[in-house]
C-alpha cells in the first residue's frame, strides 16, 4: 500500500469535488490536520473512516486504497492485493501501537524511579537537618534565605522583648524568652509596611537556688504591623491579640484572615507548638548556662 500515492489521490478527488480540507474534515468529524496528513502521505485514514471518506469523494473503496481509478478489467485483480495490503497495514499499526504503549510504560517507570530516588535523598538530608525543597539524581536545591522575613521576625522579637522587660520584674534576674511561628506576611505598601500574622510563645524565667524557675508564660496569636523607618530598619508600630472569653472567636475573625485561622487551629496537633517549646528551652539553657 503506497501511502504517498493514496494521499495524492485523496487530494485530487477532494479538489474535483470542490472541497477544502476543512470542509472535508467537518463532514467526516475530524480535524483538517488529519486530512493534510493523509494528503502528504504521512498517514492513512482509520478503517472506520474509509467508507464515509469514499462516499464524500465519490470513489470506491478499492480505488481509494489503490490510489487510482480502476477500469472493470483491473478491478477484481486489484481487490485481492488491496485486501492483503490493508491487512498488512493494520498489522503494522497494531505493532506500532504496542511499541508506543511499551515506551509510555517505560517512561512512567523511569519517572517514578526518579521521584523515589529524590525522596530517599531528601529523607537522608532531612535526617541531617539540611533544608531541601527537591533533589533529583543527587543534585539538590537548597532554598535561599528570605532576608526580608528574617528582618521582620527580628523586629517582632525586639518588640516583644522590650514590651515584656519594660514591665516591673517580679523576680530577681528574671529574663524573657520569645519564639514565634509566622503564618502570613502581607505587604501593605511596597517594601515599607507589612502585616505579619504569628503565633507567639513567651516565657520568663529566673534563677532560685541555682535552679531555673518559670515566672510568667503566654501562648497567643498576634497580628503585627511593621514599618521601615528612615534608616530602612523594620519596627513594630502596632500589634493586636484576641480578647479572652466569649470575645475570642469574634476577635479572631476580625483580626486574622480565614486561611491563617485555619492553620492556627492545628498548632497543638501539627508539631508547631512543640517546636516553639523546644526553641524556648534552648534559649533558656543557653542564657542560664544549664
Amino acid at each position: 500500500m503506497n501511502q504517498e500515492k493514496i494521499g495524492k489521490f485523496i487530494a485530487m478527488l477532494r479538489k474535483e469535488n470542490n472541497m477544502t480540507q476543512t470542509e472535508l474534515a467537518n463532514r467526516l468529524g475530524i480535524t483538517d490536520r488529519a486530512i493534510s496528513k493523509w494528503e502528504n502521505g504521512r498517514g492513512m485514514p482509520d478503517l472506520s473512516l474509509i467508507k464515509p471518506l469514499c462516499e464524500e469523494l465519490n470513489v470506491s473503496i478499492n480505488e481509494l486504497l489503490n490510489g487510482e481509478r480502476l477500469v472493470k478489467e483491473e478491478y477484481n485483480k486489484k481487490s485481492e492485493q488491496i485486501l492483503l495490503d490493508t491487512l498488512d497495514y493494520s498489522n503494522k499499526k497494531v505493532k506500532s501501537t504496542k511499541k508506543t504503549f511499551k515506551l509510555v510504560i517505560t517512561l512512567i517507570c523511569l519517572i517514578v524511579s526518579m521521584f523515589v530516588i529524590a525522596f530517599l535523598i531528601d529523607v537522608n538530608r532531612m535526617k541531617n537537618n539540611m533544608p531541601v525543597v527537591f533533589s533529583t539524581w543527587g543534585f539538590c536545591y537548597t532554598p535561599p534565605v528570605n532576608i526580608k522575613e528574617l528582618e521582620l521576625e527580628h523586629a517582632i522579637y525586639e518588640y516583644l522583648i522590650y514590651k515584656n522587660e519594660s514591665q516591673e520584674e517580679k523576680h530577681l534576674n528574671e529574663k524573657w524568652f520569645v519564639a514565634q511561628n509566622i503564618y502570613l506576611i502581607e505587604e501593605i505598601t511596597s517594601e515599607t509596611q507589612y502585616n505579619v500574622y504569628s503565633w507567639v510563645l513567651e516565657k520568663s524565667c529566673y534563677l532560685e537556688n541555682d535552679d531555673i524557675k518559670l515566672g510568667s508564660a503566654s501562648s497567643i496569636p498576634y497580628k503585627f504591623v511593621i514599618q521601615a523607618d528612615k534608616e530602612d530598619n523594620f519596627v513594630v508600630i502596632d500589634s493586636r491579640i484576641p480578647r479572652d472569653g466569649n470575645l475570642y472567636e469574634e476577635d479572631m475573625k476580625n483580626i486574622f484572615p480565614y486561611s491563617v485561622r485555619q492553620d492556627m487551629k492545628a498548632i497543638h496537633s501539627n508539631g508547631i507548638f512543640e517546636k516553639l517549646e523546644m526553641n524556648i528551652s534552648k534559649q533558656i539553657k543557653l542564657y542560664f548556662h544549664k
